[in-house]
């Protein structure tokens, strides 16, 4: 396995961290997203310490690239309902608090809908929540996703995530995780012009603060807003853009994390092998 080449998938996090490395390793992964809780919310299962460690072990044995903790999907940091707010907090700072168990890794969300408040507003609350949250001791780096622009979602533009970063306190502790499906079908024309795409993305962001790709093909055509993943090659991508992707010299030291939809984990285990055959 090349292991300078990061790939990998969104695992099940039931087992434990033990049970997500063992799964990686399955589909010939060095890295991988998880759940930090039910996707939809709720508590968090209590840390095995033994279980941590054991894991931690085992990523240095096999070299793992970082792990990429994804927030639930109920967490928005710019509702216009204080007790959406305030959960989006306490479930932040909990991951946060959390995520140190494995330091140096990243924790992933989405920047949240504005529900009718306006982008401007958005964009302060989701900074409101960061300032909240943000630690300068921390070492996990903060991710905000790129998004579709479905809706009233923030961070459909690169402008927005930018705005997010110039008005959180602790603006270093954070990046950017470009989604190959939520740029597509927010309008960057990732096949015909994947340079002019990171022009833009470094014009507004820097290209420094992108630290991850989910990988992900996509149903709609370009500008659709719907986010709706695909598995690869068989969407309004492609393959041959998306090998583009991962073998693009300003991309290729990121770590890759496929979210396509998948019944098994053979299914991740067949786009592996795809991607690792298609890195020159």
């Amino acid at each position: 396995m090349d292991n300078g080449f990061f790939v990998g998938c969104h695992l099940s996090a039931a087992e434990g961290f033990r049970g997500l490395a063992r799964d990686a390793i399955a589909v010939g992964a060095n890295v991988f997203q998880f759940f930090t809780r039910n996707p939809r919310g709720g508590a968090a299962k209590p840390l095995d310490p033994e279980d941590v460690s054991s894991f931690l072990a085992t990523a240095r044995e096999r070299r793992f690239g970082p792990i990429l903790a994804h927030a639930p999907y109920t967490l928005n940091a710019c509702s216009a309902k204080p007790e959406v707010r305030r959960f989006a907090r306490e479930t932040f700072a909990d991951d946060l608090a959390r995520m140190e168990a494995v330091p140096g890794n990243l924790y992933n969300f989405h920047p949240g809908s504005h529900v009718g408040q306006g982008a401007e507003t958005g964009v302060a609350l989701v900074a409101e929540t960061l300032d909240a949250v943000l630690r300068p001791e921390q070492t996990t780096t903060v991710l905000l996703e790129t998004m579709s622009g479905k809706g009233s979602e923030i961070g459909g533009t690169f402008e927005e995530l930018r705005a997010i970063i110039d008005r959180t306190a602790l603006g270093d502790r954070l990046g950017v995780c470009l989604d190959t499906c939520h740029v597509w079908d927010a309008g960057y024309d990732i096949v015909r012009d994947l340079d002019g795409v990171l022009r833009r993305f470094d014009a507004a962001v820097g290209l420094s603060r992108l630290r991850a790709i989910h990988l992900n093909d996509s149903k709609n055509p370009l500008g659709s807003r719907k986010d709706r993943h695909e598995k690869l090659g068989l969407g309004h991508i492609g393959l041959d853009a998306l090998a583009r992707v991962v073998n693009h010299p300003l991309l290729r030291h990121l770590p890759f994390y496929l979210e396509t939809p998948q019944d098994d984990l053979s299914g991740w285990a067949s786009e592996i092998a795809t991607l690792r055959s298609l890195r020159t």
